[in-house]
């Protein structure tokens, strides 16, 4: 490698750095061909790194079908850089079975039973993922001429680099990156793609902590469920757990089939669960009262979708332009409802006209007119669709125990198995493909939020909107799991292992007994246990990091977090705070024009590292407008040396998302 070389070291090697490298080898050909000296430090395996690594229980599955999970950047993406088709998860396992594709490593006998049952409707587990997405790294790599070196440790600091004695360090200049291992490596750009990282517990979870301590107790602040100790919990053993969501779902799988149970199929399709005797018996509730909704199994029988009508880059440029900042509930939302209903009744009318009673053509026209919280699109819905079942009540979806008071436990554990089987004939089957048609009006407008709104023109009250309450609505509608993990909770359920304490969940702590106390408002009961789990993940937090690269570059003023000023004062989002072109910003506001920072736990707008196929998937637009701008400063840098100039100190941004 030429000492010219320029330098680019990525922090964290996992499926988002994948595909930024898979992308800088595309771009190359274009922006520059010149040598380049890239580095990858991640202490797991590169390509799956932590989240998705092999080493998890063989039970755990992701919550996408095979045929909805590809790391390519496919004709669909609109980016600078070409499209790179390639096999998704599914075609990767095809690709396998039938020899085409070779560069793999000899699974062992139960992954390679997972390849042959494989089908695009299959859930893979995780420990097949990883293989898929360890395999694209090795691809990517190769891709970019071997010059890929990658470092088993961590990082922990960034620092800048003094170029020579007579020098002084700038942010503008080359880093040097510490290592665990006692090594370091010259960056001229650093990339930093850390994914889900863990937190110090926030105050609330660290008193309860210590509450714990102190009186014998156990209890899981927000982590990521796999890699928690739970060996502390004894059979039957009274457990609150606050959350359904999907770290739920895999602390099911732990405590339950990971301490030897087993679910067996019953004659009518449902399930019964096999005690081990050595399962805890969970009690969960969250402030919706029941889990996310089932993945959707049905497909489409109408008109197929085309592009979004109403949540457009022409109507947003219209509020832009009469608007200098946009709120998301007054501005956004009513287009994005309307947006959901027109996908939604577009397959009731076409895919299901016995239900309806007008025809497509006669509802879209009135439909298209009216706004989606006014009365007169109310009454067109109930004169159209005699059932009211299926009328589409978005705030019903997202709160379905709103208003609702129960008389006491029993009331609760029926109307929440009740509603787990209603969600259940909804969504696991042929009969509701409008369940379908909402999914992909609500994935599209997720998708194409961050490229059409930007996100310096909301207001801090819609940026906390659009990362709280619109990601939770969407993950909770659209990213639920899959149809059979609603079956087993049924079934844990039946078991007496599974109890459900509603809406509205709030737990203290009784000092005077040591106990834990989980209630609701609504529902009329309490549950006292010595232990609390908290079932989510960390809240992203730079300031509270235990990663300690985020915490270096905390400490050391290199990097910030976001900070919003709302009507409530300050409010920081935890999230590491970057510009359009994911540079980091310092505690002074300025970028760092060969800092970068990618994935979850920034203040940029995609989410998610891979994504389902054809869906001008924002991760994917983001890997490739960073990609084309490191690029455009590794040229500048060759071209400085060359010339024996220094480099330009900004570069220019070849990248758009």
């Amino acid at each position: 490698m030429p000492a010219s070389a320029p330098s680019v070291v990525f922090v964290g090697g996992g499926p988002r750095t994948a595909g930024v490298l898979e992308r800088l080898a595309a771009n190359r050909p274009a922006l520059f061909a010149g040598p380049l000296d890239i580095h990858v430090v991640e202490p797991y395996e590169p390509g799956s790194g932590r989240i998705w690594r092999y080493g998890q229980h063989p039970g755990l599955m992701l919550n996408s079908t095979a045929a909805d999970v590809t790391m390519f950047t496919d004709s669909s993406v609109e980016c600078g850089g070409p499209a790179v088709d390639g096999p998704g998860l599914a075609g990767w396992a095809a690709g396998v079975l039938d020899g085409s594709i070779t560069d793999v490593p000899d699974f062992p006998r139960s992954l390679r039973h997972q390849l042959q049952s494989l089908t695009g409707g299959t859930f893979p587990t995780r420990q097949l993922n990883s293989q898929y997405l360890e395999w694209f790294f090795r691809r990517a790599a190769a891709a970019l001429g071997g010059n890929v070196t990658v470092h088993r440790t961590t990082a922990l600091s960034i620092e800048p680099a003094r170029t020579s004695p007579s020098t002084t360090a700038s942010d503008d200049g080359p880093h040097l990156v510490r290592l665990a291992n006692g090594g370091t490596l010259r960056a001229d750009v650093v990339v930093t793609a850390l994914g889900h990282t863990d937190s110090r517990p926030d105050a609330a979870s660290a008193k309860l902590a210590d509450f714990a301590a102190r009186h014998g107790g156990y209890h899981a602040p927000p982590s990521y469920t796999t890699d928690v100790d739970y060996s502390a919990l004894a059979p039957g053993q009274d457990v609150i757990v606050a959350g359904m969501g999907l770290a739920f779902v895999d602390l099911l799988v732990l405590l339950m089939e990971g301490r030897g149970g087993r679910f067996e199929e019953t004659p009518d399709g449902g399930l019964t669960y096999r005690t081990s005797g050595r399962e805890p018996k969970i009690w969960a509730g969250s402030r919706r009262g029941v889990p996310y909704h089932s993945k959707i199994s049905s497909t489409l029988r109408g008109e197929a979708p085309g592009p979004l009508r109403f949540f457009t880059a022409r109507a947003l440029d219209s509020l832009l332009a009469r608007h200098a900042e946009l709120d998301f509930r007054d501005h956004l939302w009513s287009l994005i409802a309307k947006e959901a209903g027109h996908g939604y009744y577009r397959e009731l009318f076409t895919g299901s006209p016995e239900r309806v009673s007008a025809s497509w053509a006669e509802f879209a026209a009135r439909f298209e007119e009216l706004s989606w919280y006014s009365s007169a699109r109310e009454e067109l819905v109930a004169e159209t669709v005699p059932d009211p079942a299926l009328h589409l009540d978005l705030e019903r979806l997202d709160r379905p125990f709103t208003g609702r008071q129960f008389t006491g436990a029993s009331e609760v554990q029926a109307a929440v198995a009740a509603y787990i089987e209603r969600d259940l004939a909804l969504r696991d089957g042929p009969d509701n493909p409008e369940t379908m048609a909402l999914f992909l009006a609500l994935l599209k407008v997720y998708m194409e939020l961050g490229r059409l709104v930007p996100a310096d023109r909301l207001n801090a009250r819609s940026q906390q909107a659009v990362h709280g309450w619109w990601h939770g609505f969407f993950s909770f509608v659209d990213s639920g799991p899959p149809p059979r993990r609603l079956r087993e909770m049924l079934a844990l359920h039946r078991a007496g292992l599974l109890h459900f304490l509603g809406p509205g969940l709030t737990v203290s702590a009784d000092e005077s007994t040591g106990e834990f106390v989980a209630g609701s408002p609504q529902t009329g009961f309490d549950i006292r246990a010595k232990a609390f789990i908290e079932a989510r993940l960390p809240a992203t937090s730079v300031a509270r990091s235990l990663n300690p690269l985020l915490e270096s570059l905390h400490q050391s003023g290199l990097a910030s977090e976001q900070q919003l000023l709302t009507a409530d004062g300050i409010h920081s989002t935890g999230k590491l705070l970057v510009s359009e072109q994911h540079e980091l910003r310092d505690q002074q506001g300025r970028t760092a024009c060969r800092l970068f920072g990618v994935g979850p736990g920034t203040s940029g707008w995609g989410a998610g590292a891979f994504a389902r196929p054809g869906t001008n998937a924002a991760p994917f637009r983001e890997n490739d407008a960073l990609a084309r701008t490191v690029l455009t400063v590794a040229a500048g840098l060759a071209s400085a040396h060359q010339a024996g100039q220094d480099a330009p100190a900004e570069p220019i941004v070849a990248g758009r998302t």
